[in-house]
């Protein structure tokens, strides 16, 4: 794994490429990503550039890496944007030619399936960007939550540091995207809960690797984007979340086991684990049993921790990934997390 540097940002005004590389929800649910064009355009100054398999559902993996390759060999795109996540990205990491990326850094934003990318960016040298796609974040209905529209803006004009700070307010429940009715109206949030912090007696600074634990744990299984020497991480600041799907906490544990197996996950000094996604279509927990999902999942990521870095400096709650709002994670840059201070400085 090379050390990666940070690409330079684009400015009002620069064209930006919009890409599916997982799945092409624009082609079925075109509010969100119409909203999230109009948005990029109106409020960020950007001239998004949609690419062939953007809005074509069951494109091929190499039809989703020939749009990777376009958008960053074109010299005019000053930044790449992913539509949303999905499930199979993994299967266009072969495909990709890694010396085109490297040989053309640009700033690349998504996250969930888009893990995949970030880590393959990391490996060619080039930080990431966790967040800010399309549909999810820039498509939010009415207005981009404060705190997601101020990391964002941040993440993509600006170099330098960023301290993070807790949700005053958050919301995990969705509303149906194909519904008109769902844009009228701003979701609805719930009061912060502020971060839960272990072993916050010291200072980690370091480069920054993990995203979304389902798309990791697929990583791990396929041996891909996984540096073989796990000594590049010593220092480093791992960060997790979970998405939609609602994995079991044991399905959580395990991820983490199969990471602390490899020698991997000791090698981190600090957690910095996403509020937990504890609703979906398809299992609409209510308050009090999200509330035992969250209660599971963190048991479970202490368990894993004591077993194989119970030194190491943990903080829930943050908000990062599939929550709303979203703070950017530098993805392989550079994270500080203070723990007497009970601060968490990013670099962008």
């Amino acid at each position: 794994m090379t050390t990666p540097a940070y690409p330079p940002k684009p400015v009002p005004g620069d064209r930006v490429a919009v890409i599916s590389p997982a799945a092409a929800l624009p082609a079925i649910l075109p509010l969100p990503f119409e909203l999230g064009l109009s948005r990029l355009r109106a409020e960020y100054g950007l001239e998004p550039v949609e690419y062939p398999a953007t809005r074509k559902m069951d494109s091929t993996p190499r039809e989703r890496a020939a749009d990777i390759h376009a958008a960053f060999a074109d010299p005019d795109i000053k930044a790449v944007l992913a539509s949303i996540g999905g499930d199979d990205q993994i299967t266009v990491l072969p495909l990709l030619d890694r010396e085109l990326v490297r040989a053309n850094p640009k700033p690349f934003f998504g996250f969930s399936d888009n893990t995949n990318l970030l880590a393959l960016l990391a490996n060619c040298g080039i930080v990431g960007y966790h967040g800010a796609s399309v549909m999810t974040e820039f498509g939010r209905p009415v207005a981009m939550h404060p705190l997601t529209a101020e990391s964002a803006r941040a993440a993509l004009f600006t170099s330098g540091s960023y301290e993070l700070r807790p949700a005053a307010n958050w919301r995990d429940v969705d509303r149906d995207w194909a519904d008109p009715a769902t844009f009228e109206s701003e979701p609805v949030t719930r009061p912060g809960t502020g971060w839960t912090w272990v072993n916050p007696d010291r200072v980690v600074e370091g480069r920054s690797w993990g995203g979304c634990l389902e798309t990791v744990g697929c990583l791990l299984m396929a041996d891909r984007e996984i540096p073989g020497d796990p000594a590049v991480h010593d220092g480093g600041v791992l960060f997790l979340e979970t998405s939609e799907e609602l994995p079991s906490d044991e399905g959580v544990f395990r991820v983490l086991r199969g990471m602390g197996e490899r020698g991997l996950l000791q090698r981190f000094s600090a957690l910095l684990m996403g509020r937990a996604k504890t609703w979906s279509f398809e299992h609409p927990n209510s308050p009090e049993q999200g509330a035992r999902y969250v209660a599971d999942q963190r048991a479970a990521v202490q368990r894993a921790m004591r077993v194989y870095a119970p030194d190491a400096m943990v903080v829930f709650d943050v908000d990062l990934g599939h929550t709303d709002p979203q703070i950017v994670i530098p993805y392989g840059g550079v994270i500080r997390v203070d723990g007497p201070a009970r601060r968490i400085t990013v670099t962008y």
